[in-house]
């Protein structure tokens, strides 16, 4: 597959107009009274840290599945993948303000299908916010015959999520494929013979993290 750079290095293209205006109007309050300006600066640094995307590197296996965030994994348990209409191991992170919110995929694949939820927005931490907060999942049918749902949910104070894969893209483990802005989470819902590596309360960092092994699928004479 294809592995094009991605072309905003350090800081998320998605907060550059955040970034820009809080510099701007933190630059206009130093002009016009300088301590007053304190906590706008103050206010710019934190948009810095939650827009900062950096490059990572994804262990090597093929079998692997890779975090799709940062943050801390708040669930490992069977449960029924809707999206995907199976019984399934799920595996959330979740994100708070301070965790970089760049989502990429878990798995070598293709994309089957995206689809979008409206719901609302209580506290991402919450086992009810996989089904009941504003969501969008992807299914990815990977090369060895696995089915990987990864699906982004919106948290408290999160409004926006952003997907930019489609129907029939090819995605590598890894790829930057989405964002959402101010605490969320996101599920990974895998085949019931998927071995998990990482157990609740861990911390996690997107791509970086193996999450879990799929089951090997290998003929063996």
């Amino acid at each position: 597959m294809n592995k094009p750079p991605y072309p905003h290095p350090i800081i998320a293209r998605e907060g550059w107009p955040f970034l820009a205006g809080i510099v701007l109007i933190s630059l206009l309050v130093s002009l016009w009274s300088g301590p007053a300006s304190i906590p706008f600066w103050i206010l710019s640094v934190f948009v810095l840290q939650f827009f900062r995307d950096p490059g990572r590197v994804a262990p090597a296996g093929e079998l692997n599945v890779l975090s799709p965030a940062d943050g801390r994994v708040v669930a490992v348990e069977e449960v029924r993948d809707a999206y995907a209409d199976r019984e399934a191991l799920k595996i959330s992170v979740f994100m708070n303000v301070f965790n970089v919110h760049s989502n990429r995929s878990p798995v070598n694949g293709t994309v089957r299908h995206i689809s979008y939820f409206p719901g609302s927005f209580v506290n991402a931490a919450l086992d009810k916010a996989s089904l009941e907060n504003e969501r969008n999942a992807m299914v990815l049918d990977t090369e060895h015959g696995h089915v990987v749902t990864a699906v982004q949910v919106a948290g408290l104070v999160a409004k926006r999520i952003l997907c930019y894969a489609k129907q029939g893209d090819r995605l590598y483990a890894g790829q930057r494929y989405g964002f959402i802005r101010f605490g969320s989470r996101v599920d990974v819902y895998l085949p019931l013979g998927a071995r998990p590596r990482v157990a609740i309360g861990d911390k996690v960092q997107a791509t970086s993290t193996v999450l879990a092994e799929l089951p090997d699928t290998t003929v063996k004479p």
